[in-house]
C-alpha cells in the first residue's frame, strides 16, 4: 500500500515489472516452443523479422507504419492504406501483424512494400524494430496497445496516430493494476475512435487530442458495393432461389443452425466455416443431414445439384454476401468473437448472430435499429429464419435497414487523411 500511493512509482515499477517478464517469456520461448506447439510457430515465424526489414529498407527509405493486429483490424486499416498508397508513393509502407490470421492471408498485399509480424515487445525488440523502419508515421488500429513500441515512439517524436480507435471499461487502463499503461498512450498525438463511447472513456483518462471520426470498416465495406463481385460458381449454386448465407461460421455456430437446416426447404444454404482444415470441414458434413457439395467441386463439376454448399477456401465471403439473401454471422454463438457483420450489411441483407455481441458496438447499434438479431438457441434460430425465409416484407424492410446503416456511416477515412496530409506535408 506503500508504494500504491505513489501513483509515479508505482507505475515505473509496473513498467520495469512488465518489460522483464516480457523479455524472459521471450527467452524462454525456444523451450517452451518444445512443449507447446502454437508457441513454436510463435518463436519460429518471428526469428528473421530484422533480417527481412534490413534486405527490404534501407537508410534513405522515407516509411509509414501501420500495425493490425489480425485480419480484422487490417480491414480496417484498408481505406487508410488504399489513400496512402494513393497519395505517398514515394514513401515505403511497413505492415505488421501479431496475429497468423492477418499475417497469412496479407502478407503478399500490394497495400504494404513490407509485411511482417510484429517482433514480441520487449525494449530491445521495439528499439530495434523502429530504428530500422524509422516512421515518419506511426499508426496504429482499433486497441492493440504494446507499451515499449510506444514509448520508443514517444522518445523518438515520431507521429503515432490511433484509427478506429475503440476504449471500453474493461480495458487495463480503468483498471487499478493498469494505469501505468496510461502513460504509453501519451505517445500518441491523436485519437480518432469509433464512437462516442469510447472518446469518453479515454477523456477520463485526462486526454483531449481526439474525436469521434467513425470506423474505417464503414468505408472498407461500403466500397464492396463498386467491385466486381461476380462468381459463376455461386452464381450456378444460387439459381433464383433464396440464399442463407452463414458466415465465419464455428461449431456453437453450427449447433444454432443445424436444426433449420436439416429441414429447410425452398432456400439453398451456403456455409463458410471460419476454419477450412479437412478435419473441420468432414466435422460439418458428418453435422448435416442432407447432401451437400463443397465450393471447390463446383470449380470443375458444372453438372450438380444440391442445397447446401460448403465454402472449403478462404477469400471469397466479402463477394458472396452480394448473393445474400439473408445471413447468419458466426462468433457470437460462443467465446471466439463475432465475425464481420458489415460484410453482409453493405448488400442490405439481414443479419443474425449468437448472443454475445457486447464488445461489438456496430452489432448493438445495428440491433437496435432492427436490421440484426441475436438467437440464444436452435429454436430461436430456427424460428427466425423460418419468418425470415416466408415473410418477404420483413426479409427486404430488415434488409433496407442494414444497408442504410452503412451509407449512413461512412467517412472516417476522409478525417484521418485530412489529418495524416498535414502530417507528412508540415
Amino acid at each position: 500500500m506503500y508504494f500504491l500511493g505513489r501513483k509515479g512509482y508505482f507505475c515505473v515499477l509496473m513498467r520495469h515489472l512488465y518489460s522483464l517478464l516480457i523479455s524472459l517469456f521471450h527467452a524462454l520461448l525456444p523451450v517452451l516452443g518444445v512443449f507447446v506447439k502454437s508457441l513454436k510457430e510463435f518463436y519460429q515465424v518471428r526469428r528473421g523479422i530484422f533480417n527481412v526489414l534490413e534486405e527490404k529498407l534501407s537508410a534513405q527509405d522515407q516509411t509509414i507504419w501501420v500495425h493490425a493486429a489480425s485480419l480484422g483490424e487490417y480491414e480496417q486499416a484498408v481505406p487508410v492504406l488504399e489513400e496512402l498508397r494513393a497519395k505517398y508513393e514515394d514513401y515505403k509502407i511497413v505492415l505488421t501483424f501479431f496475429s497468423p490470421s492477418g499475417y497469412t492471408v496479407k502478407k503478399a498485399t500490394p497495400l504494404a512494400d513490407v509485411v511482417t509480424y510484429l517482433p514480441l515487445d520487449t525494449k530491445r525488440n521495439a528499439q530495434r524494430f523502429v530504428k530500422l523502419v524509422k516512421p515518419e508515421l506511426a499508426i496504429f488500429v482499433k486497441y492493440e496497445f504494446w507499451p515499449n513500441y510506444l514509448n520508443t515512439l514517444q522518445k523518438l517524436k515520431a507521429p503515432t496516430l490511433l484509427v478506429s480507435g475503440v476504449f471500453r471499461a474493461d480495458q487495463p487502463f480503468f483498471k487499478f493494476y493498469g494505469r501505468w499503461m496510461t502513460q504509453s498512450l501519451r505517445a500518441f498525438d491523436y485519437f480518432f475512435h469509433q464512437n462516442s463511447s469510447s472518446l469518453n472513456q479515454l477523456q477520463q483518462l485526462g486526454f483531449k487530442n481526439a474525436e469521434v471520426s467513425g470506423d474505417t470498416r464503414f468505408d472498407r465495406v461500403h466500397r464492396q458495393l463498386s467491385y466486381d463481385n461476380f462468381l459463376p460458381e455461386i452464381e450456378r449454386f444460387k439459381g433464383t432461389d433464396l440464399l442463407l448465407v452463414c458466415g465465419s461460421t464455428w461449431p456453437e455456430d453450427i449447433a444454432l443452425l443445424s436444426g433449420f437446416i436439416n429441414t429447410a426447404s425452398g432456400i439453398k444454404i451456403l456455409i463458410a466455416p471460419h476454419k477450412v482444415d479437412e478435419d473441420r470441414i468432414q466435422e460439418l458434413e458428418h453435422v448435416l443431414k442432407r447432401p451437400c457439395k463443397r465450393f471447390s467441386d463446383l470449380q470443375s463439376d458444372k453438372n450438380y445439384e444440391a442445397n447446401i454448399l460448403i465454402v472449403d477456401a478462404i477469400g471469397f465471403l466479402s463477394k458472396i454476401y452480394a448473393y445474400a439473401d439473408l445471413a447468419y454471422v458466426g462468433g457470437a454463438a460462443g467465446t471466439t468473437g463475432l465475425h464481420n457483420i458489415l460484410e453482409p450489411a453493405t448488400f442490405g441483407v439481414p443479419i443474425i448472430t449468437g448472443t454475445h455481441i457486447e464488445k461489438f458496438p456496430e452489432a448493438q447499434d445495428l440491433r437496435t435499429l432492427a436490421g440484426l438479431f441475436t438467437v440464444a438457441n436452435a429454436e430461436e434460430t430456427t424460428a427466425l429464419l423460418q419468418k425470415l425465409t416466408n415473410d418477404a416484407n420483413f426479409r427486404l424492410k430488415t434488409g433496407i435497414i442494414s444497408g442504410n446503416f452503412i451509407s449512413n456511416n461512412t467517412g472516417a477515412t476522409p478525417k484521418i487523411m485530412a489529418y495524416i496530409d498535414q502530417t507528412l506535408t508540415a
